[in-house]
């Protein structure tokens, strides 16, 4: 795969609680020289990064981050004031602990109202397989696909692992049609990137990309 066709599917991506608005810059800069899809970044520096790229990059940002367990009403309201302040893709992370109890309506409802907020607007929904049965990674597929979310996402990068090559493959088995597949949290190398490509994956969250491009 050239480099330019898997720079497209990057979401360049810093979420570290230390991140400064330096930071997010540099990000941001790299983003546009390497044309990335997006950059993902924490919501308190949305608004500041939007009217940075001025219109030359996407900007997306994350909901109930990292834990998901946050109220549907708070992931509501921090979803359209991301979009306000200019946020085009939402990556929302699921309530774990309500999946875990089988109350799947619950989760469903939730992804379904943000994706109302979302209208058009990208919604990608992280389900954080590491700490996931494989009959639960299965049950989120499908709910993913019934709620009209339009991707769904393997990790924060945050918990006890990311994405494995695994994971990558049963979700390209069992996510319904117009569902795509985001790969997120310690790829590392360009093989590991283009591999993760190979078995379905459409867009790949990660920092590491641009970094091992970087002449």
């Amino acid at each position: 795969m050239e480099p330019k066709e898997l720079c497209a599917m990057v979401d360049h991506t810093v979420l570290r609680q230390t991140a400064t608005w330096e930071d997010i810059r540099a990000l941001c800069d790299e983003a546009m020289e390497f044309g990335t899809a997006s950059v993902c970044i924490p919501p308190c520096y949305v608004k500041q990064a939007h009217e940075y790229v001025k219109g030359r990059m996407t900007i997306c940002t994350v909901i109930g981050f990292p834990n998901g367990n946050t109220t549907t009403a708070t992931k509501e309201f921090e979803t359209r004031e991301a979009i306000e302040n200019g946020a085009a893709e939402i990556d929302m992370v699921i309530n774990i602990g309500m999946l875990r109890a089988g109350n799947l309506a619950y989760v469903e409802d939730e992804i379904r109202r943000l994706k109302a907020i979302c209208g058009s607007l990208v919604l990608k929904v992280i389900i954080e397989t590491c700490l996931l049965t494989e009959d639960e990674k299965k049950t989120m597929c499908r709910i993913v696909t019934q709620a009209g979310a339009d991707f769904i996402k393997t990790s924060t990068g945050f918990s006890t692992s990311g994405a494995t090559f695994e994971d990558i493959r049963l979700f390209a088995q069992n996510v319904g049609p117009g569902v795509k597949i985001k790969a997120a949290g310690g790829i590392s190398s360009l093989e590991d990137a283009e591999h993760f490509v190979e078995l379905g994956a459409d867009r790949l969250g990660t920092s590491r990309i641009i970094k091992l491009l970087k002449p």
